[in-house]
């Protein structure tokens, strides 16, 4: 072991519409306590901390950023970095750009790349499986791990290792070659073979070395990816990669740009549990169940049920099943789902099916997560909404009007401080203010607890896009 520190590299942008309706495009899985009362993403910030680890890098986008510090915060980890992907051009690019990020203060940096959305309930077990990487690493091996099936998984790609006992161990060991996402067939026959490993996804290199390994495999990423990093501009606390730039990378995985490509491989088997939550079922073997199999959370309740997981994601909803087998219901405010065990590889064609008929639900989450709080829709009809907004301590909105709609604001919790054209006014719990259409106006949360607004519009239009900003403290436009 050196004593060089690692810096882990979290990507989170993806979407996980397997676990729909918890997880939805505009607030997806990763940012969810899908299992305890931490995120996913909180969890695994949490895992790769330490006296081994640097401060972590992140990369997601633009919707996700505000998100990411707030979730941060929470836990008190400080980034090193927040890289925004102008649009997602999957891992090869985002880790070829973390790399040359990187490059910049240390070319011979260590870089453990890992999605943020996985289970390993074993932390101080993961952190000696990545120290048992550092030296193949650092010898100029790129390392991955691999997970030991319990199962014939149709899932997940395989790392084939030579010979069974390479698999028992926790050190760097020579990988033959990635295999391909199998059918039940030959997935039986990797796990009877023994020498065949889950492909987790996580990788742990040398920066220098990992740069290199592109310039054999995938030049091409190299001068549209750097040029992102260095045309990137700075916002707040992120870096913005230079979308032009970027948008000439191709959209390809690390996997088949790089890793298959390569022959400096090492992997390091982890023995000590794992899961990527890729869809319901997952949830449900790796959350507490009864003697019966049932996993319950929140305000749910199994009666004569077997293999079953039922959640409720509203603490005013109530979620009961009765004389339920092999069954997943999750209900959401807005959506609920019903499905078969044996189907949740299929959610996926719910949100497709969703999608179609133009459904709101298959991609926005009831809750909309902004940078100074949050808002929910209680009511909506033709000319009205009726919303909840949250506004953190010492947050604000925009400065801003509206073309379409008036609004009636209520103060139910805290202290507000309103603006409405030239006035400027503190409002307490029970006082209400009227915005005039085309009013500019702005609400702020001076005290040190959250603040709670209804909010009554009503107009000919009432969508999230009609909003002119004059003035915003987290510069969106």
């Amino acid at each position: 072991m050196t004593d060089k520190q690692i810096t882990p590299v979290l990507l989170c942008g993806g979407s996980g519409t397997r676990l729909w309706p918890l997880s939805r495009k505009s607030y997806p899985k990763q940012f969810a306590p899908l299992i305890g009362d931490q995120t996913l993403f909180q969890a695994s910030a949490l895992r790769l901390s330490g006296s081994s680890f640097g401060k972590p890098l992140i990369l997601t986008n633009s919707d996700f950023r505000f998100i990411v510090t707030e979730q941060l915060s929470e836990i008190g980890v400080d980034p090193s970095a927040i890289l925004i992907e102008p649009e997602g051009r999957n891992t090869a690019p985002a880790i070829l750009a973390a790399a040359f990020w990187l490059h910049q203060s240390d070319p011979d940096a260590l870089m453990l790349v890992a999605p943020s959305d996985h289970v390993i309930p074993d932390a101080p077990a993961f952190r000696e499986a990545v120290c048992a990487g550092v030296e193949a690493a650092l010898s100029g091996n790129l390392v991955t791990f691999g997970i030991k099936p319990t199962y014939p998984e149709t899932g997940y790609g395989y790392l084939e290792v030579e010979g069974t006992s390479a698999c028992q161990g926790q050190s760097a060991t020579p990988l033959s070659r990635f295999v391909e996402k199998p059918d039940l067939a030959n997935a039986e026959a990797m796990l009877a073979s023994g020498n065949y490993l889950w492909n987790a996804g996580i990788f742990l290199f040398s920066v220098r070395h990992l740069i290199e390994a592109f310039k054999r495999s995938a030049n091409h990423l190299l001068e549209p990816v750097q040029q992102s990093v260095t045309n990137g501009k700075h916002d707040l606390g992120f870096l913005r990669l230079d979308p032009f730039a970027w948008s000439q990378a191709d959209d390809i995985s690390i996997d088949y740009a790089v890793m298959e490509k390569a022959e400096n491989l090492s992997v390091v088997p982890f023995l000590a549990g794992w899961s990527d939550l890729g869809g319901w079922d997952a949830v449900w073997r790796e959350s507490e169940q009864t003697e019966n199999k049932v996993a319950l959370s929140g305000d749910a309740t199994a009666i004569d049920c077997n293999n079953t997981l039922l959640r409720s994601e509203d603490s005013g909803l109530a979620l009961v099943g009765v004389g339920l087998e092999n069954i997943m219901a999750i209900a959401m405010p807005d959506a609920v789902l019903v499905a078969d065990m044996s189907r949740a590889q299929d959610v996926r064609k719910a949100v497709d099916a969703l999608k179609i008929k133009n459904v709101r639900q298959a991609e926005t989450f009831p809750v909309d997560h902004r940078p100074w709080g949050w808002f929910e829709t209680l009511i909506l009809a033709d000319r009205f909404q009726v919303k909840r907004i949250v506004v953190n301590p010492g947050a604000a909105l925009s400065l801003q009007s509206h073309f379409h709609r008036s609004e009636h604001w209520i103060v139910v919790q805290g202290t507000a401080k309103v603006t409405v054209g030239d006035e400027v006014k503190l409002m307490t719990e029970n006082q209400s203010i009227y915005i005039p259409l085309g009013s500019v106006h702005r609400m702020e949360n001076p005290g040190k607890l959250p603040m709670v607004i209804i909010e009554i519009q009503t107009g000919a239009y009432l969508g999230e896009d009609d909003i002119v900003r004059y003035e915003d403290v987290y510069a969106r436009g």
